[in-house]
């Protein structure tokens, strides 16, 4: 590997002028030998997040045009359809290197984007007709799932890649890239949604995820991470048990506390997202005008992620220390629940959504994701994919069964926020212990 910092520099000293590393030291504390891993791994989620967000806005639509009392049963059909997903892609994870098996899964929903274009397009192309209602249905059930799966793999490869350490100094940054993608997936279906049609975007959608694949392929052998790394560097296949993921969680009350923020967490962002399809579905009619202004939100919600993680992320989780970065969420959610309580409107809900989703992007998913550098290698794909996959959908379930439970009993969308404060009190108190228990580990293993 060619050093960073090294070679030609048009005939400038280095004084004259900063090599690329000096610069990248100027935002992130990157060290010899991690440059070239770090960038590619903020490529690799560059191109995931674009080409999720690319196709988010128009699940988003789909959601508000189904009516907030009917997506429960689109959220119970998603938990059903990540329940088969898990041992499928567990057998990937037993069978296949890791390189190879994170391909075939990407490649697959490829597959599965092409599939969509092909029935939005020629089966059922009139909006509004019995055909493309079941089509947008089956879509936000597999979009869900999608969305959870390709994040879950690449945070599971980079917690496989990089020890608490460098995770505490290098993930802020590698979540850069995603926030990257995220904005021009955002503002690509904001631009193009009106002018070539939703469906078409599907395939920019598609080409992007082949790029993550590439990015998985030319990732770095050596990174400097820790000793059981050895096997995935020889191509070696994890292997274990299909059903490893779940034993092992059960087993490990680090591994339940983790899976606990997830469904305290995925409540109150379901509880948010009900209120939000509520009110913004009463304020634009049409498709178009509702995945316009979700894609608009979303581009605040990057940009402001974009700014907090080149500039602080590492540096607050690094200042804070794990546990109060893990508690900022939990207290943004406690102050908004009780602000949308006293005031539900549509300006209210837009300025908690951006600042919750803000927030987690920045600084709590980074966090969350040091969590798992310190569990075994086979937790990391296995019981960590089982946590942000079948977990957080289980979260989902609770908070939506409970949102339509609450709204039964004649409570509205200010009693249902007021309700979810102690929800984000719990969660705030797990998030410490969490943040302290992973620190524990970490001396523990070096």
């Amino acid at each position: 590997m060619v050093r960073e910092g090294e070679g030609g520099g048009g005939g400038l000293t280095a004084e004259a002028a900063p090599q690329p590393s000096a610069l990248l030291r100027r935002v992130v504390d990157v060290r010899e030998g991690e440059v070239r891993a770090m960038l590619v791994s903020s490529a690799y989620f560059f191109f995931v997040l674009s080409g999720w967000f690319v196709m988010r806005p128009m699940r988003e639509a789909v959601a508000m045009a189904t009516g907030v009392t009917r997506l429960p049963y689109l959220f119970a059909a998603t938990l059903a359809v990540v329940l088969l997903a898990n041992p499928l892609f567990s057998a990937l994870v037993v069978r296949y290197p890791v390189r190879r098996f994170i391909a075939i899964t990407y490649q697959f929903f490829v597959a599965c984007i092409l599939v969509f274009y092909a029935l939005m397009t020629f089966v059922a192309p009139q909006e509004g007709s019995a055909g493309d209602l079941w089509i947008g249905r089956a879509y936000y059930v597999w979009t869900s799932v999608f969305n959870l799966f390709v994040v879950s793999i690449f945070w599971a490869f980079m917690a496989d890649s990089f020890r608490s350490e460098q995770a505490k100094r290098l993930f802020g940054f590698i979540a850069v890239g995603g926030t990257l993608g995220s904005v021009l997936g955002s503002a690509t279906t904001a631009q193009l949604a009106p002018v070539i049609g939703t469906p078409n975007l599907l395939l920019i959608s598609a080409a992007l995820i082949e790029l993550a694949v590439l990015c998985v392929l030319r990732f770095p052998e050596q990174v400097g991470a820790h000793d059981e790394n050895v096997a995935r560097q020889a191509g070696l296949p994890i292997g274990g048990a299909v059903w490893a993921g779940v034993t092992n969680l059960v087993q490990s009350r680090y591994l339940l506390g983790i899976a606990g923020f997830f469904v305290l967490f995925t409540m109150g962002s379901t509880i948010l997202y009900f209120q939000q399809a509520d009110i913004v579905g009463q304020a634009f009619a049409d498709r178009e005008a509702r995945t316009a202004v979700m894609a608009r939100i979303e581009l605040v919600v990057q940009s402001l992620t974009l700014v907090t993680q080149i500039f602080l992320t590492g540096r607050l989780i690094r200042w804070l220390g794990l546990s109060l970065a893990l508690a900022f969420l939990p207290l943004v959610s406690m102050l908004g629940f009780a602000a949308l309580g006293a005031w539900p409107t549509f300006a209210v809900v837009a300025t908690m959504a951006v600042v919750r989703r803000a927030g987690n992007f920045a600084l709590s998913n980074p966090s969350l994701e040091i969590l798992f550098t310190v569990v075994p290698r086979e937790d990391k794909y296995k019981a960590k994919n089982f946590i942000e996959t079948f977990v957080y959908r289980t979260g989902d379930q609770v908070g939506a069964w409970g949102y339509a439970g609450l709204a039964a009993l004649g409570l509205g969308l200010s009693g249902i926020s007021y309700a979810a404060v102690p929800i984000a009190a719990v969660w705030l108190v797990l998030g410490l212990w969490l943040g302290r228990a992973q620190g524990r580990l970490a001396a523990e293993r070096g």
